[in-house]
């Protein structure tokens, strides 16, 4: 059996200020051996600190089931994972809530952070917090913003991402804004913002599956 991360629902409210969007996202992961865990993480796009949430459940109605709380940062170019006290969401495999100082204690922490790797890699809306996390930037090209995005491209010599619309890379002045913001707009971008430093894609017209260069 191959490893499964599959996506659940998606929620997204204004923070308690307004001044931005609060999201979480769950899903459910499968191991090789058909090891369960349920996961959530999210984030508040307008926060100050750059600090994202996570939660992993285990063995729910089990002995030694537990559900494992921990903050979610920047920590050279990749994400980073630190144990809290704080809950955060419950999800369904989940066991009783756990400290930091018990799920330190916990046999199962290393498998946990496995699961945590497999979700931050494989979900799309990681990959979205991801670069939250690290503050992408990029060009957009044209009318982006006013029209979908036809081409993405993450530069090999420079690491700069570009988005460009039907108009083209030529048609207006380009501008410079965060990469997750880009996707509030176009949600069609979550499946392209695993790009590697030379990597390109293209699609004929929203909704239209992308090709990568």
């Amino acid at each position: 059996m191959q490893i499964q991360v599959q996506e659940g629902s998606l929620a997204e409210a204004p923070t308690h200020d307004a001044s931005g969007m609060d999201r979480r996202a769950f899903g459910e992961f499968v191991g090789p051996g058909g090891e369960l865990a349920s996961y959530a993480f999210g984030w508040a796009d307008a926060a100050e600190h750059h600090v994202g949430r996570l939660t992993v459940g285990i063995g729910a109605g089990n002995p030694g089931g537990g559900t494992f709380h921990a903050v979610v940062f920047e920590h050279e170019g990749g994400p980073a994972y630190s144990l809290t006290d704080e809950p955060f969401e419950r999800v369904p495999e989940g066991g009783p809530d756990l400290s930091a100082e018990q799920a330190r204690a916990h046999p199962d922490l290393p498998f946990v952070w496995w699961v945590a790797d497999q979700v931050m890699e494989r979900d799309r809306r990681a990959w979205w917090m991801r670069h939250w996390l690290l503050g992408t930037t990029c060009v957009q090209a044209g009318e982006v913003g006013r029209e979908p995005v036809l081409r993405v491209s993450h530069g090999a010599d420079d690491g700069m991402w570009r988005l460009v619309g039907a108009a083209g890379a030529d048609a207006g002045a380009a501008r410079i804004v965060h990469l997750h913001h880009a996707v509030e707009h176009d949600p069609g971008l979550l499946d392209v913002l695993d790009l590697t430093a030379g990597q390109s894609a293209d699609r004929d017209r929203p909704g239209a599956p992308w090709t990568r260069h």
